[in-house]
């Protein structure tokens, strides 16, 4: 507990840890897995879910009610604002009525909320994974969260819109399957936008907004692929000094975002994740980064299976040909070890419970658009997971997600920063490198202490 109020208070949240709060920290971890399970009653306890995605907000909050519908147990959902997960979390966990459901990112997410973390080894949820491998362990090789979701991203693109520039008389590429690698892209994305006025869009990629709603699609997800190229090249998983050797791809594939663009450069810093969303929808671009969950928004925007297509992410590195879409999580369930044992024995049963009931694996198959590494899964519909499935079939390679290793928020939101002000033009790509080889460095170390 002394490493996590040490973390807490760095980020200028000392004032919120009480004394009732550590009081509660401390009587609450008495007892963790299948021990607290058997001492809690699920009938007598409660549950408060704090959930990380706002696109499925509605979602949860439906299934939850028909969870207590059915089960009588009370179950709420708080849904954090888009970006400010962690901010909202610190706060939550040091009220008296915090959260008995929430998320860490991975294995760095977890090294600050271990503490609060609720061994689940042994547990039904935990039985009820495919593999073992969906199973987050801390250093002591206990199992403090659960994957819930396996998801996939790349560069969504509007079918028709994409047929109808193969098919013009300007164009250098003349069919959809013949973009496997970052010079065909370009080549596509770069005549899009010379002729935008005759495709009837206004640039091949939507706005690469840098607000907060959206900076996370190129400081996390996009940054994932340098990263992801460099630990296969160096055969590891993670890395306290980031080389940045596929830094100069990164740069290239930035560019083309920016460049082949709906808007200028300058105006990227106040562009919203709403904003690309409806300049997808309406088919003012071609091109949009983002993953399998926009599948529900884009679809209720009005677009069908049929206009939708999912391309890699190409920088320029490995081997362009087989590469397919990335693929992992970044999402696990963790029970809060400090609620009641009642709390925590009816939180671990309403998760079960949407993994593995009729009404639960419908929601996170069909509502949420979710394939979920559980035994008792619904096939979903979302069209982008179908296409992952097709390429990795046909022998495409997923790109991991390495992501869940950057160090902190903090060295997310410098590379952010340093992004921003380079597509402004007020700043150089070299501020890129150093925020994100030397700003790795940095939070490493200072997770460390």
């Amino acid at each position: 507990m002394k490493k996590t109020i040490k973390r807490l208070a760095a980020i200028g949240l000392a004032a919120l840890m009480t004394a009732g709060a550590l009081s509660s920290c401390s009587g609450g971890s008495s007892s963790s897995g299948t021990d607290s399970k058997k001492a809690g009653d699920a009938s007598k306890g409660k549950v408060y879910y704090l959930n990380f995605k706002p696109e499925q907000d509605k979602a949860w909050q439906k299934l939850a009610k028909e969870y207590t519908k059915e089960t009588g147990i009370k179950v709420s959902v708080q849904t954090a604002a888009e970006g400010t997960y962690e901010q909202t979390l610190t706060s939550e966990m040091n009220k008296d009525e915090a959260p008995t459901l929430f998320q860490v990112n991975g294995p760095v997410g977890l090294s600050k909320w271990n503490d609060f973390c609720m061994d689940l080894e042994g547990t039904d949820i935990y039985k009820q994974l495919t593999s073992k491998d969906f199973a987050l362990k801390d250093s002591d090789g206990k199992v403090k969260g659960i994957a819930y979701v396996i998801e996939t991203y790349g560069i969504i693109y509007n079918k028709t819109l994409l047929n109808k520039y193969c098919k013009s008389d300007f164009a250098s590429v003349k069919k959809i399957e013949d973009i496997n690698s970052f010079d065909k892209l370009k080549t596509v994305a770069d005549e899009i936008q010379k002729n935008k006025d005759k495709l009837g869009v206004k640039g091949a990629f939507t706005s690469a907004g840098m607000d907060s709603s959206s900076d996370w699609r190129f400081k996390t997800h996009l940054a994932n692929l340098p990263i992801y190229f460099e630990y296969k090249d160096d055969k590891i998983s993670d890395t306290d000094a980031i080389k940045g050797t596929y830094l100069d791809n990164y740069k290239k594939i930035w560019d083309l975002y920016i460049t082949d663009s709906t808007c200028k450069k300058t105006e990227l810093a106040s562009k919203t994740g709403s904003e690309a969303e409806t300049e997808f929808i309406k088919g003012n671009a071609v091109f949009f980064q983002n993953g399998s969950w926009e599948y529900d928004a884009v679809t209720k925007g009005g677009l069908k299976d049929k206009d939708l297509g999912m391309l890699p992410i190409y920088i320029g590195a490995g081997d362009e040909a087989n590469q397919g879409l990335c693929t992992g999580t970044e999402n696990y369930w963790c029970i809060n070890d400090n609620a009641s044992d009642d709390d925590k024995a009816a939180t671990e049963e309403f998760i079960n419970w949407c993994v593995t009931s009729d009404k639960g694996t419908d929601a996170m198959a069909n509502k949420m658009s979710f394939v979920i590494p559980f035994k008792k899964a619904k096939e979903s519909s979302n069209a982008f997971v179908k296409i992952d499935n097709e390429l990795t079939k046909a022998g495409k390679t997923p790109v991991s997600w390495n992501f869940t290793t950057m160090p902190s928020e903090d060295w997310k939101d410098g590379v952010g920063a340093a992004l921003t002000q380079y597509a402004a033009g007020t700043g150089k790509w070299d501020a890129v490198k150093k925020a994100f080889v030397d700003g790795w460095k940095t939070e490493k170390e200072k997770a460390k202490e």
